[in-house]
Formats: C-alpha cells, sequence, structure tokens
C-alpha cells in the first residue's frame, strides 16, 4: 500500500512539473531553421509520427512517408484571394500566430493553451500542380496523437465554409 501512495505522489509531482514547465515555456521548443520552399519543396516529414505533408511522395523512402501524407489545400478562386482567405483562417484559430506571411506563402505557429507545445505549420502556392501545399509538425516530442492532421483537416473544412 505504500509504494502505492508512494506511485501516486511521484506521478502527481511530474504532472504538476509538467504542467508548470509548460507554463514557464519550456516545452515550447525551438522552430527548426531549415522551413521554407527550397526547390520546390516543403522541409520533409519529421522522422517521428508527429506531422504531416502534402509533399511527403517527394521525399521517397522516408520513414513516415506513407503516415505523414495528406492531401494539399485547393483553390479557392485565385491563388492571392486563397491565401488571404487561408491567413483569415489561420489567424481564427486559437493559439496560432503568423509568423511569416508572402504573396505565395504562410508561416504559423500553433501553441496549445495548457502546456504551450507549438506547432511549425507551413502553406505554399505551388504553382506548377495549383494546390496550397501543407506541412506541419511538432517542434517536441514522439508522437503528436494526430494533432497536427486534425488541425489540417479543420483548415480545410473552414476555407471551403463561409466563415473563418
Amino acid at each position: 500500500m505504500a509504494v502505492l501512495k508512494w506511485m501516486l505522489v511521484t506521478i502527481l509531482a511530474l504532472a504538476a512539473f509538467a504542467m508548470i514547465a509548460g507554463q514557464m515555456g519550456m516545452l515550447g521548443g525551438s522552430a527548426p531553421g531549415d522551413l521554407g520552399v527550397h526547390d520546390g519543396k516543403l522541409k520533409p516529414p519529421s522522422s517521428s509520427p508527429n506531422s504531416v505533408s502534402s509533399q511527403a511522395d517527394l521525399w521517397p523512402g522516408h520513414p513516415r512517408r506513407d503516415d505523414a501524407r495528406i492531401a494539399p489545400l485547393a483553390l479557392i478562386g485565385t491563388p492571392e484571394q486563397t491565401l488571404e482567405r487561408l491567413k483569415a483562417v489561420v489567424l481564427a484559430t486559437p493559439g496560432a500566430r503568423i509568423v511569416e506571411a508572402r504573396a505565395d506563402y504562410i508561416r504559423a505557429e500553433f501553441t496549445t493553451r495548457m502546456m504551450k507545445f507549438t506547432d511549425d505549420a507551413e502553406f505554399w502556392f505551388d504553382p506548377t500542380a495549383r494546390v496550397i501545399q501543407v506541412r506541419s509538425a511538432s517542434r517536441l516530442g514522439e508522437s503528436d496523437l494526430g494533432v497536427n492532421r486534425e488541425r489540417v483537416e479543420d483548415i480545410r473544412k473552414r476555407m471551403a465554409s463561409a466563415a473563418p
């Protein structure tokens, strides 16, 4: 019984420590230095199951290629109109902020409220494919429990609806 009590106290102490660390910004991580479009490609998917990429197939032999694969975003009107709509949708998302916005590219950070985990998302108008290529990945951790995929699919739905 004493061992069970000790284990419970330890678990609660670790949970409290994690909450405090999150609130202090210690779980946000740093943005990778190689984000952006390079030779018509966004960064490859993460090597752990915590990212999605509409360009996953451009990285043959990548260990997470199949898990990371997600459809690009369709254009809604012109590329410029689509990216403006995308900015509005991203900014209406809790915990989101746009870090970089160009005529053909948006980089956003999504930070969770409680633990302050940060994910990086990139959206690029691909003039050849005439779609918005997307990559979204967690900065820290092995798994994101599907959060990046859910977020991109939510953005896709909101892009198609009337309201951001």
